[in-house]
């Protein structure tokens, strides 16, 4: 419609299901646009690679929404880990769980083929988050992962992060008011870095960071998308002195479900 106006389109915003990140990219580059996409930008590491090509092909950019990147409390707590430079890796706790209903289960959302899981949909911006602070992934294990949590270990360059990712209300503390359905936390060497607040605007600071040419990129975004992938197959270890103190409660409220169903 615009090019019978004769206007051209500079960019396409692309807030599709994951699984159709990848075919709605290539139709914004193949039309002369620069892709700006939600994340996760794609579900596997060499949907990146193929993208990367076609960047090069089109004479496009790809830009993915990096949010936290720009929160000041996770610009502060990088510039602090930086100018430490602790020989010794960094503690880390993180811990989100936003409630969702049935209706998650039901949708696309639900579909590890179509979102990627519960790790890739909901807690890829965080795994972003903890490379951009703390360097490169050096290994991981996944502890427990099923459609409505997850929890493991992450071995950064500068840190040890005990992560648990959640939609099940269930599994909010206790002492968190009944209103609120939403608990965000990470605490580095037993304290809490306060990052709930802040994120009304981060969506709109993203797109004018990339209108005035300094959007995050293919690179800037991969390292998340590898991390999610290999998370996602990784093998199940129960073992181990790196549990999140949640496992217990999530093993316990899954043999509840179990009874239940016998």
């Amino acid at each position: 419609m615009l090019r019978r106006r004769g206007s051209e389109t500079d960019y396409m915003s692309i807030c599709s299901p994951n699984y159709l990140h990848d075919a709605h990219i290539r139709v914004a580059l193949r039309s002369g646009c620069d892709a700006i996409c939600e994340k996760p930008l794609v579900l596997n590491p060499s949907d990146i690679d193929a993208l990367s090509e076609m960047e090069v092909e089109t004479g496009r950019r790809i830009y993915s929404i990096l949010q936290l990147r720009l929160h000041p409390s996770i610009i502060a707590l990088r510039e602090q880990i930086i100018r430490q430079a602790n020989t010794t890796p960094h503690q880390v706790e993180l811990t989100y769980i936003t409630s969702r209903g049935s209706w998650y289960h039901s949708s696309w959302k639900g579909d590890e083929s179509k979102s990627g899981g519960i790790d890739t949909n909901i807690g890829v911006h965080l795994f972003d988050m903890l490379s951009y602070v703390f360097g490169d992934l050096k290994g991981f294990t996944v502890h427990h992962r099923s459609a409505s949590s997850a929890t493991g270990f992450l071995e950064y360059e500068r840190a040890h992060v005990r992560w648990f990712l959640s939609i099940d209300a269930n599994n909010l503390p206790p002492e968190i008011e009944p209103q609120k359905r939403t608990f965000r936390s990470i605490t580095v060497d037993g304290n809490e870095i306060e990052f709930s607040n802040g994120f009304t605007e981060l969506h709109t600071d993203s797109y004018r960071h990339i209108l005035s040419g300094n959007g995050f990129g293919l690179a800037e975004v991969r390292p998340s998308i590898q991390t999610v992938a290999a998370i996602r197959t990784a093998p199940i270890v129960t073992s181990g002195g790196d549990h999140r103190p949640y496992l217990p409660r999530i093993l316990s409220n899954a043999e509840r479900l179990q009874d239940a169903r016998v």
